[in-house]
């Protein structure tokens, strides 16, 4: 699976990058071809999908049985690499950061791309919750039925959001840091809860520039305590790869997989596969998604051959 936080590494845009060389990718899926001596619950032949703290986009890969999931006898193998990061992460954000429950609202950024699918599909498993999302308008056909207001990503969603719900909303999750910080914060009702879970504004231009990086990040309104305790807000941020590789929640991570999975043989949630790549052309998957042009997840698979370029 191709992630938006791929991008950032690739740009050097996060905490400790990565020494090269290096094989990018955090998640996959696939067959079992070989066990550790002391693996119980798998055999080889199974079909699994998995989290891998890099390396995932390769031919071979090799992870902890503790980040490895059993794939359902209905999801293709597509399907199942374009679920790990986005459905946990739009899971733990919605259920076990914030606490959405029948009757809340939800703003979701980039409501087009992997996550903001998910969040959507996993808001529809709750009576009566209005999710608000912003995305590209060539986006809105495709996600409309998904989101109960759907807004232009330029647009001024602050005015639409408090026309429509002049309390504003209950949860906000945000990828795009920068300026909508602020913004944001201003929607929560009070006992709402801001998170952090990106900062995909930082991936500007096609290489790094430290400059608009610094000046995405001088745009975050800094957020007072005081205020904060007077309005009764919540902010909070996420990384599913922290939690799982330097913070050891694995078992967190199992049991939300476990419900993930339960939704889906229900039918109540589906990994969206916008296209699928050749390993040789990662790098027009990845100018798809630093354009904002997938509509859900981009997927390298390890056996199709590149498309002929069209003279």
């Amino acid at each position: 699976g191709l992630n938006f936080i791929d991008l950032m590494v690739r740009q050097g845009n996060i905490d400790n990058p990565p020494k090269t060389p290096l094989v990018p990718g955090f998640e996959c899926s696939g067959i079992i071809e070989a066990l550790g001596d002391s693996v119980k619950g798998f055999e080889i032949g199974d079909r699994v999908m998995a989290f891998v703290n890099y390396n995932a986009w390769a031919e071979v890969v090799c992870t902890p049985v503790e980040f490895v999931y059993k794939i359902p006898d209905d999801m293709s193998f597509s399907e199942a690499a374009a679920f790990p990061m986005n459905f946990v992460t739009a899971y733990v954000m919605l259920f076990e950061v914030a606490n959405l429950r029948e009757g809340m609202s939800v703003l979701v950024h980039s409501a087009g791309g992997g996550v903001g699918q998910a969040v959507a599909q996993l808001c529809s498993t709750i009576p009566n919750v209005t999710v608000f999302g912003t995305a590209s308008s060539f986006k809105h056909e495709a996600i409309k039925d998904l989101v109960t207001h759907l807004f232009d990503r330029n647009a001024d969603y602050v005015q639409e959001v408090k026309r429509i719900s002049t309390e504003g909303v209950d949860i906000v999750l945000d990828c795009l840091c920068g300026e909508n910080t602020g913004k944001g914060l201003s929607l929560l009702k009070p006992l709402g809860t801001y998170i952090l879970y990106g900062s995909s504004n930082m991936v500007t231009g096609e290489t790094k520039s430290f400059f608009s990086f610094a000046k995405s990040w001088w745009q975050v309104e800094k957020v007072n305590p005081i205020k904060l305790y007077e309005e009764n807000k919540v902010i909070a941020g996420f990384s599913l790869l922290n939690l799982l590789f330097k913070q050891n929640r694995g078992g967190l991570i199992k049991s939300v997989m476990d419900k993930l999975i339960n939704l889906y043989n229900n039918k109540k949630i589906k990994p969206v596969v916008d296209s699928l790549w050749a390993l040789e052309e990662v790098k027009e998957a990845m100018q798809r998604i630093h354009d904002r042009g997938n509509i859900g997840k981009l997927i390298l698979d390890v056996e199709k051959a590149p498309t002929p370029l069209v003279s």
